[in-house]
C-alpha cells in the first residue's frame, strides 16, 4: 500500500459569502484518525444545496430571516476554514487504535450525520462537512461507525450521488408516513432530493405526481413520476386537480415553498400531510391557519435522516430498487465551476466532484 502523504489538496470554505470564499488549497495537512475513527482516501463526493446555503450563510435565524447564519439552529458548530462535502465515497487507508486493522481496504459510503445522541432522534443533529471536515479533499477522517460497506457493483461516482439527497428524501417520506397506494405531490422534482423522492415513493408503492420547471418533464417521467405539472404554466391548483384525475393528494413533499406554499396546502386532501426539507422558491411564506386547521392538515419539517433511515437506504441500493443520477463530474481543482453549474440547475440528478 502506498504511503499516506502528510499534506493533501482540499477545497476550504474560509467564510460566508460568494464562491470566492472557496479556496483550493494544495497543502492542507492530512488528518490523523482518532482512536474510534478511520481515514479514507476519497474517490468521489457529491454536491448538495446545503453546502451552498451554508457557504452563503442563507439560513437566517428565528428572529431575523435575512440574517447571515449557518445551518444549525441548536448552536453553531461551523468554524473556518472548513472542508465541506457530505456525500463521500472512498477506501479506508488507516484506522485509529480502537478499530480493527482488517477494515483497511474497505470501500465505504459515508453516513454524514453527526447524531450527538444514542437514539434515532434528530433533535441535536449535525453533519460532516459542517461540524467537522468533509469530503471535498483527497483524504477524510471520520468515526468508524459512519463508514459503511455497501454491497453493490455501482461505481464510486454513482454511489456518491445517494447519501444526502436520498437520505433527506427518505426521511421526508418516513415523517409523512407515505403508504402503499397513496399519492404524493413532489415539487422541485428534477433536483437531487426531488428525483430521489420520486424513486423512493415508488419503492413504497405510492404514486408520485411531479411539479418541475419547463424542459425537464420527460426526464422526471423517466424517473417514475406518474404525471408532471409544469411550474409557472397557468393555474397550479387546477392543473394538479386535472392531472390527478380524481385521486386525492395524500402527501405534499415540498422543496420549493415560496409563492407555491398556499396552493400546495389547497391541493391536499383533508387530513393530508405536508413535509418539507427545502425552500428554493423562498423560505418565508404566508400561511392561512384556517386552511390548516379546518382541513386537519399535518405540517412536518424534516432534515437529514436517522440511522434507521440510512440503513433502509443502503438496503434499497443493494437491492437495486433505486438508481443513481449523475448530472456531471468535475475535478476538485475545478470546484468553482462545479458549484456554479450546480447553482444553475441545468441538469437532472446530482453533480459529483473527484479528487485530482
Amino acid at each position: 500500500m502506498r504511503a499516506i502523504p502528510s499534506t493533501m489538496n482540499a477545497v476550504q470554505l474560509v467564510g460566508h459569502g460568494g464562491i470566492d470564499k472557496l479556496f483550493y488549497n494544495t497543502s492542507v495537512p492530512v488528518p490523523e484518525p482518532a482512536g474510534d475513527e478511520v481515514l479514507i482516501k476519497v474517490s468521489a463526493c457529491g454536491m448538495n444545496n446545503t453546502d451552498v446555503w451554508v457557504r452563503q450563510g442563507a439560513y437566517g435565524t428565528e428572529d431575523d430571516a435575512a440574517a447571515v447564519s449557518t445551518w444549525r439552529r441548536q448552536g453553531n458548530t461551523l468554524t473556518f476554514p472548513r472542508i465541506q462535502g457530505t456525500d463521500t465515497v472512498g477506501h479506508i487507508v488507516a484506522v485509529g487504535s480502537g478499530i480493527d486493522p482488517a477494515r483497511i481496504g474497505e470501500r465505504v459510503m459515508v453516513d454524514f450525520s453527526i447524531y450527538n445522541r444514542d437514539d434515532d432522534s434528530l433533535a441535536d443533529i449535525d453533519y460532516i462537512g459542517h461540524g467537522r471536515d468533509g469530503g471535498y479533499a483527497q483524504y477524510m477522517a471520520l468515526p468508524a461507525q459512519n463508514a459503511h460497506v455497501v454491497d453493490t457493483d455501482l461505481t464510486d461516482i454513482e454511489l456518491a450521488t445517494f447519501c444526502c439527497a436520498y437520505l433527506t428524501a427518505e426521511r421526508m417520506l418516513e415523517r409523512a408516513r407515505l403508504a402503499d397506494g397513496e399519492t404524493v405531490l413532489v415539487t422541485g422534482a428534477s433536483g437531487g432530493v426531488g428525483s430521489a423522492i420520486i424513486q423512493l415513493a415508488r419503492v413504497r408503492g405510492a404514486i408520485p405526481i411531479a411539479v418541475t420547471s419547463p424542459g425537464k418533464e420527460q426526464s422526471v417521467l423517466a424517473l417514475g413520476a406518474q404525471a408532471v405539472v409544469t411550474r409557472g404554466d397557468g393555474d397550479l391548483v387546477a392543473a394538479i386537480h386535472e392531472i390527478a384525475n380524481g385521486r386525492p393528494i395524500d402527501v405534499v413533499a415540498d422543496l420549493v415553498a415560496g409563492p407555491l406554499f398556499n396552493d400546495l396546502l389547497k391541493v391536499l386532501r383533508p387530513e393530508g400531510r405536508y413535509t418539507t426539507a427545502g425552500a428554493i422558491g423562498g423560505p418565508v411564506v404566508q400561511l392561512d391557519l384556517r386552511t390548516m386547521y379546518l382541513k386537519q392538515l399535518e405540517l412536518h419539517g424534516s432534515s437529514q435522516g436517522s440511522r434507521a433511515d440510512f440503513r433502509r437506504l443502503v438496503g434499497f441500493i443493494e437491492d437495486k430498487r433505486i438508481r443513481p443520477l449523475v448530472g456531471g463530474v468535475y475535478p476538485l481543482s475545478n470546484f468553482h465551476r462545479a458549484q456554479t453549474d450546480f447553482m444553475a440547475k441545468g441538469f437532472v440528478g446530482n453533480l459529483v466532484v473527484v479528487p485530482d
